[in-house]
């Protein structure tokens, strides 16, 4: 009897293992999709929902890239003087704005007046042997004067000629306008102006200090005129053209989209196989700084389809669903789970299409903040129950 018993106990756990195997699986395929819950106009305040509708929008399929901004050489200029000098004054400041033509600063050295008194001096001169050419010149044809005496008068007038040209550039050279000058204005001091519009980035001189020529007095940027220069792996640099969209955001920065073109293509393939790619930003943006990194998508196709925020799409099981607005009343809200298929991404939307009775929910608000905090609320109701 014994025998008989233990062997009865051991058919029926194997048959109760048996029947509760189904039941494992069929919760491990069970999931949300159409699944409500209904919540208070008092439990909404807490949760903070946001909803939208769903709407096409025209996404591409894009190529991820990094990069930085930069701006093109002639917006970046690096200041220096003609000649050295002692800085006598100057109120730049790393991050202050100038405008083209602005005084940054002032040298002061001797030599400044030697170059002066020399063009003044070549001036006069110039006048004298300017007539004395003339009137050697009309002694030359009348055949009164000798040969000689003419070419001396020629060559001492044109070689005056070239001195006053070459001292009226140098004065210009140094910031000093020479068709203003005369005996009675010359001076030690000259000023340096800035030669663009835009932000002094490096400052190397103080007051007192000693300039030397080679020596840099500051650095100017100009970013009304800034790019995106992207970097482009080989094998993707055969999608990319010129006038494709760029979506960018800035690293460590806002989530903010920012948006370029791509403007010119490199031929030369660097030694780590990419390609640089120049981008021209859409609008301009004054808060943004050269140099700043970036992650950016090269839109290389584009089709219309529908598309939400990407914040809007929940994961559960490996499955991914949207929060549909099925009731809303000033009572009760009640939002239903609705399982899609996710497609390209691009900035902050996502494509997305219906499995089942898409043209359902075409019309309806879906829900953007909070998707998860209904996640939980639905999962808290079914283990209550």
């Amino acid at each position: 009897m014994k025998a008989i018993y233990i062997i009865s106990l051991l058919t029926a756990a194997a048959l109760s293992a048996c029947s509760l195997k189904p039941q494992e699986e069929e919760i491990q395929k069970d999931s949300i999709a159409d699944l409500a819950v209904t919540l208070s106009a008092a439990q909404l305040k807490h949760i903070h929902l946001s909803t939208t509708k769903i709407e096409k929008k025209k996404l591409g399929a894009s190529i991820e890239v990094n990069g930085m901004l930069d701006v093109p050489p002639q917006n970046l200029i690096t200041v220096s003087a003609l000649l050295g000098g002692f800085i006598k004054t100057t109120s730049m400041l790393q991050g202050i704005h100038v405008k083209k033509g602005e005084v940054i600063a002032q040298i002061q050295n001797p030599e400044f007046i030697t170059i002066q008194q020399n063009y003044l001096e070549n001036k006069s001169r110039l006048g004298y042997l300017e007539q004395e050419y003339k009137r050697q010149e009309e002694l030359s044809k009348e055949n009164v004067a000798a040969a000689k005496t003419f070419q001396q008068a020629t060559a001492d007038y044109h070689s005056a000629v070239a001195t006053n040209g070459a001292l009226k550039e140098k004065l210009k050279m140094i910031g000093i306008n020479p068709d203003g000058l005369n005996q009675n204005n010359i001076k030690s001091i000259v000023n340096i102006y800035s030669p663009i519009n835009g932000y002094v980035t490096v400052v190397n001189i103080n007051i007192g200090s000693y300039l030397n020529p080679q020596d840099i007095i500051c650095e100017i940027v100009d970013t009304d005129h800034l790019h995106a220069e992207l970097t482009v792996f080989e094998k993707d640099i055969t999608k990319v053209k010129v006038g494709q969209k760029v979506v960018f955001k800035i690293v460590n920065g806002n989530d903010a989209d920012r948006f370029a073109h791509v403007y010119l293509i490199n031929h030369k393939i660097s030694a780590d196989r990419t390609v640089r790619v120049h981008a021209h930003l859409d609008k301009d943006d004054p808060t943004l700084i050269p140099n700043m990194y970036l992650k950016a998508f090269i839109q290389v196709d584009e089709y219309e389809t529908l598309a939400v925020p990407s914040k809007a799409l929940v994961e559960f099981d490996g499955a991914s669903y949207l929060f549909v607005e099925s009731v809303s009343n000033g009572e009760a809200h009640t939002y239903k789970a609705v399982e899609v298929k996710k497609g390209i991404s691009e900035g902050n939307f996502t494509a997305i299409e219906f499995l089942s009775e898409g043209d359902t929910f075409k019309d309806k608000n879906v829900v953007v903040d909070g998707s998860y905090d209904l996640l939980a609320k639905m999962r808290n109701v079914e283990e209550e129950e």
